[in-house]
């Protein structure tokens, strides 16, 4: 099948892997330009980029798919479809028309829940015990075109958003190659059970420890590793990379430091202890907290700030 594929992270980079090794024609990559990263600031080129450099696949980077320009690019592929992962462009209606059986999306999500930007945090964060890929036909709504394939995974109680995210791009790959040798019938999404997974910002990723040990045990694993949950220390940021419910009963102020041992730095909520068990100072590395405590002693019964 002759292929344009539109994608830019390790996600969607999962997915055009196996597409290639498919054997599939991938005619044309689309994936976002490259923008700086790292303390240096240098010009980063996408996963999806890399991968189709390696490949000798042509690769397009628009800043925008809404002018005359982009029509007239991807109408000479001349492809039979357009697959979409984590491409981070608005698809216009111009656009979806083009390819001969239109564009599918991998999506990240059990639609029609979890339609948005970041449908792997905000499952964690609300508590879902499942989750999934949904392979769906695109329309001009966001994510609320007719689905053709689903397939669900369980989130453990321990799952972490990387965790969960490479699971899930494993599954999207093989429902997308799935998808595109059967040929499934469609089904109209209901609306019933819709959610928005709104983009996650870096300000909720502030512990707030009036919150239960519950909602914080979701907030870290779901942060970790973008943009990772954070407390403030001696007035500067302490990333918490992970923690766990800490089943003790205790009744000291949000935020107190209640114990200090090989296990972690136990810390008190508004509801439950949370146990600390691996974290990072402003410059530091991260260290689980046994190795953090003999550099940076706590004292029991100090608090971190609220």
């Amino acid at each position: 099948m002759n292929i344009i594929f539109a994608g830019t992270p390790p996600f969607a980079a999962t997915a055009l892997a196996a597409i290639i090794e498919a054997r599939h024609r991938v005619l044309l990559v689309l994936t976002q330009p490259d923008r700086p990263s790292g303390r240096g600031l240098k010009s980063q080129e996408s996963a999806v980029k890399q991968l189709a450099l390696e490949h000798q696949i042509p690769i397009y980077q628009p800043t925008s798919l809404k002018n005359q320009e982009a029509i007239d690019r991807l109408q000479l592929v001349n492809a039979d479809v357009m697959v979409v992962a984590a491409y981070g462009l608005l698809l216009p209606e111009s656009i979806l028309r083009i390819p001969l059986l239109g564009c599918l999306n991998i999506h990240a999500s059990l639609l029609p829940r979890w339609r948005g930007a970041a449908p792997i945090q905000r499952a964690i964060l609300a508590g879902d015990q499942e989750t999934g890929i949904t392979i769906m036909q695109m329309d001009v709504g966001l994510d609320t075109g007719p689905m053709l394939m689903r397939e669900k995974i369980q989130i453990d109680e321990k799952m972490n958003a990387q965790l969960l995210h490479d699971a899930l791009a494993k599954i999207g790959a093989q429902l997308i190659l799935k998808t595109l040798e059967e040929k499934p019938s469609s089904q109209h999404q209901t609306d019933e059970q819709v959610s928005y997974a709104s983009k996650i910002t870096k300000a909720e990723a502030k512990i707030k420890w009036t919150d239960s040990a519950i909602t914080l045990d979701r907030l870290v694993r779901a942060f970790n590793p973008i943009p990772c949950a954070y407390t403030i220390w001696e007035g500067q940021p302490l990333k918490i990379w992970q923690a766990s419910i800490d089943k003790r009963m205790n009744r000291a102020k949000p935020g107190t430091i209640l114990a200090t041992d090989e296990l972690g730095i136990s810390v008190m909520t508004g509801d439950g202890i949370l146990k600390i068990q691996e974290l990072q100072r402003a410059g530091g590395k991260r260290l689980l907290a046994p190795t953090f405590l003999m550099g940076n002693p706590m004292a029991i019964g100090t608090s971190f700030e609220s």
